[in-house]
């Protein structure tokens, strides 16, 4: 009984810890702090930060998760065209840990 107990504990304690990314709609974003406000599914706002940590993924054509860089990604956030776009955020303690967007049609 005791290591059912210890075992059912230890799960809830690792899976407590996952973080899950959840998909976002752009409100704003602001450059000179680099912070991000989005909207999640439920029509919360909530605001996150770009770091040098965070890491930057694009899903492509084929549906592959690349990696992008983070220079892309705020100059992509800068621009009025991305209010209102869906792209997935990871955030961690006010800070923005992994985005992924998916790429723009190939240029010919």
């Amino acid at each position: 009984m005791r290591k059912l107990l210890l075992s059912l504990v230890c799960t809830l304690f690792v899976a407590g810890g996952i973080v899950i990314a959840d998909q976002y709609t752009i409100v704003s974003y602001n450059k000179d702090t680099k912070t991000l406000t989005a909207k999640d599914k439920g029509g919360k706002e909530v605001t996150g930060k770009l770091t040098d940590d965070t890491k930057v993924y694009r899903i492509d054509k084929d549906g592959n998760k690349v990696e992008g860089k983070l220079g892309g990604i705020e100059k992509m956030f800068g621009s009025d065209k991305s209010v209102g776009r869906k792209v997935e955020l990871t955030i961690k303690g006010g800070n923005i840990t992994e985005v992924t967007t998916k790429g723009g049609k190939k240029k010919n």
